[in-house]
């Protein structure tokens, strides 16, 4: 047995302060003495001359620049995100309009002073980074969380439900992109592009949102909700798809979109072969092991980056790479609920509003001005409701879902949320689409995903509460 050490009394109070006063005195006094003796000591010159000065904004004076932005946001994200879910709304979608608030559209209108010192223009490269490194967090942990057994198990209805919601989202952006071209682009972007661009972005759905929502009411488990959530994941991977594909193309701008596009297929099909194997080998040992230690999420860490690194390199977007890599880890494994666990709270309060916050730096609400503009920020809402809604609403219907519950499901594939301005964020940096597109965009997904919770309120819980009632009829 190892012998224990008992603590031994300590001298008293009086005489522990003494000590202390001795020993810091006597401190003091070594450092006088000393300063005295050396006082008249000649050093040599610097080599180069006189030392370098810290120039100003740079070194600790970024470093408090950035930590003065972070305080400001994350406080503005809390207290608005909580309003929002006090009015039983996702609080995702309050941060984002926080960081709407604090962008030029409003707190640069009202208060320019506080505002350019708050976001000083050579601070906001670092807050870029910051929200770029937690959306690929973010991304790699919604891969992560992906139930696939869900949408193998509910794969011939989730698949026609997603691709005809879709589809028809997809196809009636083409068809906008037609009338938005001539008003809202360059001659330096081609069409082909920004009408891919725009069918794309109109196409998404926010998957974390659409979870969130489920949850709050607690139909997560209902017929409605699990095929919702297996709508929503097939129409992830697909958007992700097409979103790397669009962006292979705007990378190479036509000429090597095939070279890239053949790469990325190359790439996925490494993932899937060589990849996932690898990974589900990992989950099974640490499942017989017990608790992960902390080499294997290392290890997972350090393949999340390398796959991103990787997509990167191949000239789409790194976020693809992390939720491919994410997709690979069984979602239920003892180590993706500690990996998600550790991750997810701190890249949520800290990295989620930074880029809401970048977001809301990029949407300038003031570029939409006079009632033409409004105008076509209005038609971009109701053709990506009419699109997404309509098609997921149609599709419900045609395979057997009664009227209500053909209605909630496309309210909730409506919601667009974080994933979509994750997209729109990639559209700009590409130079694909306008900053007043940007901003019109941003507003339309505000709006659709800020329907979704009132639509299912007024349609009724009880009629969505009953666990298989959105199951359709059997083919048999």
């Amino acid at each position: 047995m190892t012998p224990t050490v008992q603590p031994t009394a300590g001298p008293p109070p009086s005489r522990t302060a003494l000590l202390c006063a001795l020993m810091i005195g006597s401190t003091i006094a070594v450092f006088l003495l000393v300063d005295r003796l050396g006082a008249g000591l000649v050093a040599p010159g610097a080599p180069g001359g006189s030392l370098p000065r810290r120039a100003p904004g740079s070194g600790a004076d970024l470093f408090a620049s950035v930590l003065l932005a972070l305080v400001v946001v994350i406080l503005t994200a809390r207290a608005v995100g909580a309003f929002f879910g006090w009015l039983r709304q996702p609080p995702v979608i309050g941060e984002v309009i926080a960081g709407i608030l604090l962008g030029p559209s409003l707190l640069g209108r009202v208060a320019p002073e506080i505002s350019s010192y708050v976001f000083r223009p050579e601070m906001l490269p670092s807050l870029g980074v910051l929200a770029q490194i937690g959306v690929t967090l973010f991304i790699f942990l919604v891969g992560m969380e992906l139930d696939t057994d869900l949408i193998r198990e509910r794969s011939p209805t989730a698949a026609i439900i997603s691709v005809a919601s879709m589809t028809t989202a997809f196809a009636m952006g083409e068809v906008l992109a037609l009338w938005l071209y001539p008003r809202l682009s360059t001659r330096e972007v081609p069409f082909g592009l920004f009408a891919l661009f725009l069918g794309v972005a109109m196409s998404v759905t926010a998957f974390p949102v659409l979870v969130r929502i489920l949850t709050d009411r607690g139909i997560q488990r209902t017929g409605v909700g699990a095929l919702a959530i297996s709508c929503a994941g097939v129409d992830d991977v697909a958007a992700w798809c097409l979103l790397a594909f669009v962006s292979s193309m705007s990378s190479a701008r036509l000429a090597g979109a095939w070279w890239t596009l053949g790469l990325t297929l190359g790439y996925i099909a490494f993932v899937l072969a060589v990849v996932r194997p690898l990974m589900r080998d990992l989950m099974r040992r640490h499942e017989r092991r017990g608790v992960p230690t902390e080499v294997s999420l290392g290890l997972v860490v350090l393949a999340m980056l390398m796959s991103a690194l990787a997509t990167e390199w191949i000239g789409i977007h790194a976020l693809f790479g992390a939720f491919l890599l994410g997709a690979t880890i069984p979602h239920d494994s003892r180590l993706a609920r500690e990996l998600g666990r550790k991750l997810r709270d701190f890249v949520v309060v800290l990295f989620l509003p930074a880029f809401f916050a970048f977001t809301g730096l990029r949407t300038q609400l003031d570029l939409v001005h006079g009632a033409g503009q409004w105008g076509l920020c209005l038609v971009i809402i109701l053709v990506a409701c009419l699109g997404k809604f309509g098609g997921t609403a149609a599709a419900s219907r045609m395979i057997g879902l009664d009227w209500r519950h053909s209605v909630a499901l496309g309210a909730l594939m409506n919601t667009r949320g974080l994933m979509e301005l994750i997209v729109l964020n990639v559209g700009l940096d590409q130079g694909v689409i306008s900053p007043a597109l940007f901003s019109m965009m941003v507003v339309m997904a505000v709006v659709t995903t800020l329907a979704a919770a009132p639509a299912l309120d007024l349609l009724g819980r009880w009629s969505l509460s009953t666990p298989g009632a959105a199951s359709p009829p059997s083919s048999s």
